[in-house]
């Protein structure tokens, strides 16, 4: 009867007969301690890089399973001549087809059966982490730096910055798991070869249905009344003056719990099918408005010309139902303008309202043209740097740590909306919340969209929000609302 001791040495003979189970030895030996250690740390929370987390998963994890294979494919299928031994096919063909022999193999079989159950435990393990590891942010947004990092930026400064990108990229269940991988790895071609597109175009057409993503968090029942809205802007003059807009936005309901629906969310209240024809794929220039009351009544809203160009096919009209991307079209990827960027930087105080004409210089070195980050990052300290040299030298002089703590939010200003090395500027993509540069609301809401009546789809402001006080310093207003006389 074999003792544990020829098992040993049949296994490690038998290794070192076969080629390919030595290929697999010397893998494992490598890998598996490197890959204990990391992967221990990793579960730990120690070592916080996207890279460490790629190679661990992506690369060391396949590589140690393939070794085992190796190992065990050689010593059964893979050995040489002599390798005659236990661990041979013929073997245990011998040994179970005979059964008063089985029980010779009996500790074969145990330590086969314990080195497979430890086997598959790693296996189990590494797998479990990886799949966490590509649905995490630092693999969306950090592995393909290059491509990724505007969108990345973009996340980590948005409302969303707390929740996950396969929360709204993919979807519950196999079919969005195997969709999602099947375009990853798609992407990750193409990155590799540097052939991806430049700007990354939106998905618009590539994302989950809207109203099933975004209503797993935004109830629409609990759409009501109104909400209160303050913009801080400054002034490009000397005091960088604050001035503010308030606004009484009418949130509205979309009809649910038996209320009636009312403001901006009337567009997706169950009773209102609201569907449009696009003649863009940015959905931008929208042609034809349909409206299905409750009453089963269709009413429509073509714009001039809209009979002609279908009639044509010029334009190929797509036509679709409209949803909360149709005006949220960008919910977590917000790239702002010049003017707001840097509001937002002088509101926080990331730039310092004390600098005299911050805004306005800041605002002349970001509205500029630069071939790379790094060529921006330089030209906006050394030109600021100069100007305030030139005209307020005692700045320069006396509070040097003002200067570099604004250029240093001017900088970042800039950096976290402009990537020319993916050739994104400050127009590159188009917010459809609000109505700026007349898009957003006015694709629709422009008085031109019009029924065979003659009825419009109307511009009112007041339809969606009342305007309380507009770029005004402390406006009374606020005072009335707080409570203060200062």
């Amino acid at each position: 009867m074999m003792n544990f001791t020829d098992i040993i040495k049949a296994f490690v003979t038998g290794i070192t007969h076969s080629v390919v189970s030595r290929v697999g030895a010397i893998m494992a030996s490598v890998i598996f301690p490197v890959l204990l250690t990391a992967t221990m740390l990793d579960m730990q929370g120690i070592i916080h890089n996207p890279y460490f987390g790629f190679v661990l998963y992506m690369v060391l994890g396949p590589l140690f399973i393939l070794s085992l294979v190796l190992i065990f494919a050689g010593l059964f299928f893979f050995k040489g001549k002599e390798g005659v031994g236990y661990f041979t096919y013929e073997y245990l063909k011998e040994q179970f087809s005979a059964p008063e022999r089985f029980i010779r193999v009996r500790k074969l079989i145990v330590i086969c059966t314990a080195l497979s159950v430890i086997n598959i435990a790693i296996i189990v393990l590494i797998s479990y982490e990886g799949y966490h590891f590509m649905e995490s942010e630092d693999f969306c947004g950090g592995i393909c730096h290059t491509a990724m990092a505007p969108e990345h930026t973009a996340y980590l400064n948005s409302p969303h910055s707390s929740v996950r990108c396969v929360e709204c990229h993919i979807g519950p269940g196999a079919q969005w798991f195997i969709k999602s991988k099947i375009s990853g790895a798609r992407q990750l071609v193409a990155v590799a070869l540097g052939n991806f597109s430049r700007p990354i175009a939106t998905p618009i057409h590539g994302l989950r249905p809207a109203r099933e993503t975004c209503e797993e968090c935004h109830r629409p029942e609990l759409f009501h009344g109104e909400k209160l809205y303050i913009k801080d802007k400054y002034l490009p003059d000397e005091q960088n003056t604050n001035v503010q807009t308030v606004l009484l936005m009418k949130v509205g309901s979309g009809g649910y719990r038996g209320s009636k629906a009312n403001g901006i969310h009337w567009h997706v209240a169950p009773e209102n099918k609201i569907t449009y024809k696009h003649q863009d794929k940015g959905r931008l220039e929208i042609s034809e408005v349909t409206l299905a009351k409750p009453n089963g009544t269709m009413v429509d809203f073509k714009a001039p010309g809209a009979d002609e160009a279908e009639e044509a096919k010029e334009t190929g009209h797509q036509e679709r139902i409209m949803d909360c991307l149709d005006c949220h079209n960008r919910p977590t990827h917000i790239y702002l303008s010049p003017n707001e960027a840097l509001d937002l930087k002088l509101n926080h105080g990331d730039i310092p309202l004390e600098l005299p004409y911050i805004k306005k210089q800041g605002l002349a070195v970001i509205s500029k043209d630069y071939k790379s980050s790094e060529e921006a990052k330089n030209n906006i300290a050394t030109e600021l740097r100069a100007w305030y040299l030139q005209n307020y030298p005692d700045v320069v002089k006396n509070n040097m740590e003002l200067l570099d703590k604004a250029i240093a939010g001017v900088q970042a200003a800039y950096a976290e909306n402009v990537f020319p090395e993916m050739n994104i500027n400050w127009n590159t993509y188009t917010n459809f919340l609000g109505h700026k540069n007349d898009s957003g609301c006015f694709r629709c809401h422009d008085e031109s969209h019009e029924t065979s009546s003659g009825e419009t789809i109307s511009q009112d402001c007041d339809k969606c929000h009342i305007i309380l006080a507009e770029d005004e310093p402390a406006p009374e207003v606020l005072k009335t609302l707080r409570g203060s006389n200062n």
